[in-house]
């Protein structure tokens, strides 16, 4: 195993109690974090009584920075907390990811083992809660066995070639910084845009299935059609990574797959929901990738993330 610091960083706004639990189960890692570096958004919005359930060893190893909603950036934020980090690897998470075990870091640099793995990314679990349809796309998008991509795969797997996911990854903070970091002034995507510039400069992106950690949205369909205007949005944004790399056979391959698993699992009745919550993605992800033919008044009602357009 390799002996190393590794060094979490979590931006967060408005955290509740699975911001807790969260850190307890960090400071429980049976490899131990060196660092939790929070990056809060708006100091009013933080409780720190949050942290009275938290035991002692953990506590010692928070640092928490508060940044503006104004300051507030998908790539930039990350960045700062990766400049006050001390680790050879920054393990990025979001408030809501819970790790399922205790072998979430463990898992992780044993993908590091690999000199050419740049960064890794967990496989995300439903919530009990989770909604039918939501389970099975989150089986599609992480499935229950490791991938390595590199240039060499990208005819295999197309888009999801640069799939990454900060909800929870690792990073060599070493290559991190000589690649620049996360693109910054960015409304989505920073994971997939700092995957296509590792894989660019030969290294690898590796799916890390046993790190394991419990993520999953019950999204409406009108947060699902904003979530993926955003998408879009961050694609026509940075069309040198995303242009000649379709994403909309990706989402019918999911659908189609969802689909045989109602079927197969006897929630039939649920695929007209299915159709419906697709076609709000893809309305949402078509409108996104031509932003630049609406108003800004419509651009504020299509977005999730109405600050970024206030700093573009």
């Amino acid at each position: 195993m390799i002996q190393s610091k590794v060094s979490v960083v979590i931006p967060v706004y408005k955290p509740g109690k699975e911001l807790g639990n969260l850190l307890n189960r960090l400071g429980k890692q049976s490899y131990e974090v060196s660092e939790i570096i929070i990056i809060n958004t708006e100091e009013s919005y933080f409780k720190y009584d949050l942290l009275q359930n938290v035991d002692d060893k953990t506590n010692k190893l928070i640092k928490i920075f508060h940044i503006s909603k104004e300051e507030f950036d998908h790539g930039g934020t990350r960045n700062y907390g990766a400049s006050i980090a001390t680790g050879d690897y920054i393990m990025f998470m979001t408030q809501d990811a819970i790790p399922k075990d205790r072998n979430l870091v463990c898992e992780f640099l044993k993908a590091f083992e690999n000199e050419n793995v740049y960064v890794a990314y967990a496989r995300q679990l439903p919530r009990k809660n989770c909604d039918v349809i939501e389970k099975y796309t989150r089986e599609f998008n992480y499935p229950d066995y490791d991938i390595i991509k590199d240039e060499n795969t990208l005819e295999e797997y197309g888009i999801k070639n640069y799939f990454c996911s900060d909800v929870c990854s690792m990073y060599r903070k070493d290559v991190f910084e000589q690649l620049g970091g996360f693109k910054e002034k960015i409304i989505f995507n920073e994971d997939m845009i700092f995957a296509h510039k590792a894989i660019g400069n030969g290294g690898k992106v590796y799916y890390a299935s046993a790190a394991r950690v419990i993520h999953s949205h019950n999204y409406s369909c009108i947060e699902q059609l904003k979530r993926n205007f955003d998408n879009g949005v961050s694609q026509k944004m940075n069309e040198e990574v995303f242009a000649n790399i379709p994403s909309e056979g990706e989402g019918v391959k999911m659908v189609i797959d969802t689909c045989k698993k109602l079927l197969t699992n006897g929630y039939f009745y649920l695929i007209p929901m299915l159709i419906i919550k697709s076609g709000c993605k893809f309305a949402g992800f078509r409108l996104g990738k031509n932003y630049n033919k609406l108003s800004k008044e419509t651009i504020l009602k299509l977005t999730s993330d109405k600050s970024f357009w206030s700093r573009t």
